[in-house]
């Protein structure tokens, strides 16, 4: 196995999903219509890489929208209008020839069968939490997912840390063993989205694939059992499709673009900038899901969460400028 550090892993993600099958110096030529046009590659890749975090930020507002119906449901939809606009979109591209050589190669079906069903536990689990209101602890799912990342790093890397990324790890399981203690139960919201998302990333980056035709293989596979899901429960007349309001029906099918274009906008901007500005920006959607939860739909965030995210801050802050001066060295050298 190449020897890949955590830094790796979470750069190679950073670039698998960044990575859309274009000349990374060149802009989209629609952004001169809207007076981007003078703007250097760097400000652009911040701009668009910025879009795509807040869009995730806000994205439990578009689920709440949907509380009515069963999180397995909107999941099934978004798996197959997922697929749907994923497919316009590479029709639109031309990249047919690409997708046909990425689902030629044989080891790469295993991988998107592993990583097909980590990607619908991971969706499932966070509908499920966001229409359970429990977003707060969806969002410190994503706030350790880079300190996973060092965990999978020591587990199946076999890698040694560095002191102050021991640290960072020591203090980020203080804040959820907090949470644990003065709760009763274990967070097992947020360690399942970290470690699902972290072990996507680590088996996703194995694959000879990029972002958008990757995800498009995924979908693939999940789409069969989606849409067997879905005419089940159409047939029994408990789907939400058709039978609820068309706002509920524009929503579910609505589910493929707000997946895809977030993904689209860090495509774009994660390959314009710097992998450290990248690590920085990536926290503004965890930050903007805690505060969504908090102001706008009133959920709980005592001193205990306080103290405990605290934790897992400083342990983020210590990862982030200890993982900048490693990767500044490692340039350097």
């Amino acid at each position: 196995m190449p020897s890949w550090t955590a830094q790796d892993l979470y750069r190679n993600l950073v670039c698998r999903i960044g990575s859309v099958g274009e000349d990374p110096c060149d802009a989209p030529v629609w952004w001169s219509e809207f007076g981007f046009g003078s703007m250097d590659r760097a400000t652009i890749g911040t701009l668009t890489a910025i879009g795509a975090f807040c869009l995730w930020g806000i994205l439990p507002i578009y689920w709440k929208a949907l509380d009515r119906v069963p999180s397995i449901e909107i999941l099934a939809h978004r798996i197959f209008w997922s697929l749907v606009f994923i497919l316009l979109l590479l029709s639109i591209q031309k990249r047919w020839k690409e997708a046909k050589s990425v689902i030629l190669i044989y080891r790469n079906v295993w991988v998107f069968l592993v990583t097909s069903s980590l990607l619908a536990a991971n969706w499932l689990i966070y509908i499920w939490a966001v229409n359970t209101d429990q977003i707060v602890e969806t969002s410190l799912g994503y706030f350790i997912n880079p300190l996973v990342n060092v965990c999978l790093g020591m587990v199946f890397l076999r890698e040694r840390l560095h002191r102050w990324q021991q640290l960072s790890v020591v203090l980020a399981l203080t804040g959820v063993l907090l949470l644990t203690l003065r709760y009763g139960r274990v967070p097992w919201i947020a360690l399942t989205l970290g470690f699902t998302f972290g072990i996507y990333g680590f088996l996703r980056k194995t694959a000879q694939a990029e972002s958008m035709v990757g995800l498009l293989c995924e979908t693939g596979i999940l789409t069969p059992i989606a849409l067997l899901y879905l005419l089940m429960v159409g047939v029994q007349g408990t789907g939400a499709f058709g039978p609820e309001t068309p706002q509920t029906d524009l929503l579910l099918a609505g589910a493929g673009v707000v997946t895809a274009v977030p993904l689209l906008l860090f495509a774009h901007g994660a390959r314009r900038i710097q992998y450290s500005t990248v690590g920085f920006l990536q926290y503004i959607a965890p930050t903007s899901q805690l505060l969504v939860g908090v102001l706008l739909y009133k959920e709980p965030f005592t001193q205990t969460h306080g103290i405990s995210f605290g934790l897992v801050w400083a342990g983020i802050v210590i990862y982030a400028i200890s993982s900048l001066i490693i990767h500044k060295n490692q340039m350097a050298s």
